[in-house]
């Protein structure tokens, strides 16, 4: 299996993945209620809205009070998602998760919207790039990062069975859709391989998995064997896998929309400092708070863009 094989379906917004995914649990499943803090339109939220309004909660523009809310819901046996950009998600509303929903071990599910630099135009203020680093250090939260509308749309139905507090985070662009529509290639703190190789493993959550393809295809092109592995699951992390892959190309690449700090690469590192100590580059954001811009003219800017992936993989290799 190669990164040349995998094929784009279509584009669609990862949001939209969502919207879909928790009308279709919401019907299976009566026990989800759906909480927002006036962001339904951003959420795809009409069908759900429209066909099971007894179980939709708008909390107005009150995200800590949503929190409460949800967690309260919980001891009633509701499995409550909460719906807001990453950034009211995570960091104005830390102190109420920490406290009613991880230190509690409550069954929230917090979904968060419009993470990243992909945000674009609405700027720094908006384009939280810390929360995955916030989230994961919160003991016992779950902290999922799906690649594609598909695979949001499985994960967002998949955390309705998993017992204890989950951060599933996605974004506001169409995006290439890739991934299995039956959601098989799916199981959450499993790592998915995407492609086999020798030369170099390439770790990626959330958009830059996408960015991870594209250099991927013009790496083989140059003959370089590229193993490719979609890291959805932050934490719980894959260790197994990790330590599998790693061991066999002795060098890596991490890349997520994100900063490097405290997010997906220093995961990575982590396990391999332990384990199997390579070399390993990072493609993310560098201690920075974002700008207003177009999705793509930030992800170059900021090195989280196609070429920057090439030459972090160059780099590693010459490092290996």
């Amino acid at each position: 299996m190669k990164v040349t094989d995998i094929q784009v379906q279509n584009e669609k917004e990862t949001r939209g993945g969502f919207g879909e995914g928790i009308y279709e649990i919401g019907k299976e499943n009566e026990n989800v209620i759906v909480l927002t803090a006036d962001l339904a339109g951003s959420f795809k939220l009409g069908p759900f809205i429209k066909d099971i309004p007894e179980r939709f909660v708008q909390c107005g523009i009150a995200e800590a009070n949503m929190i409460g809310v949800a967690a309260g819901l919980t001891i009633g046996g509701k499995i409550p998602y909460t719906t807001t950009f990453a950034n009211f998600s995570t960091g104005r509303v830390y102190d109420q998760i920490r406290q009613s929903v991880a230190y509690s071990g409550k069954n929230v599910k917090i979904c968060a919207s419009h993470a990243g630099l992909t945000l674009g135009e609405d700027g720094a203020t908006h384009q939280i790039l810390e929360d995955i680093g916030m989230m994961k250090m919160l003991p016992g939260m779950t902290v999922i990062v799906p690649c594609d509308f598909n695979q949001t749309k499985i994960a967002t139905k998949a955390i309705a069975s998993y017992e204890g507090p989950v951060y599933l985070r996605f974004g506001r662009p169409k995006w290439p859709n890739f991934t299995k529509e039956d959601g098989s290639d799916f199981v959450i703190g499993k790592a998915q391989q995407l492609s086999d190789g020798t030369d170099v493993t390439i770790f990626a959550c959330g958009h830059l998995v996408w960015k991870a393809i594209e250099a991927g295809k013009a790496l083989e092109a140059k003959g370089i064997s590229v193993e490719l592995i979609n890291i959805h699951t932050i934490k719980p992390l894959d260790t197994e896998a990790i330590i599998k892959s790693i061991s066999k190309t002795k060098c890596a690449v991490t890349c997520e929309e994100h900063n490097i700090i405290g997010g997906l690469g220093d995961s990575i590192a982590q396990v391999a400092a332990k384990n199997f100590p390579i070399p390993i580059e990072y493609v993310g954001t560098k201690d920075t708070f974002g700008e207003s811009g177009t999705p793509a003219q930030l992800l170059a800017k900021y090195g989280l863009d196609t070429p920057d992936v090439i030459a972090a993989v160059e780099k590693v290799l010459a490092r290996k």
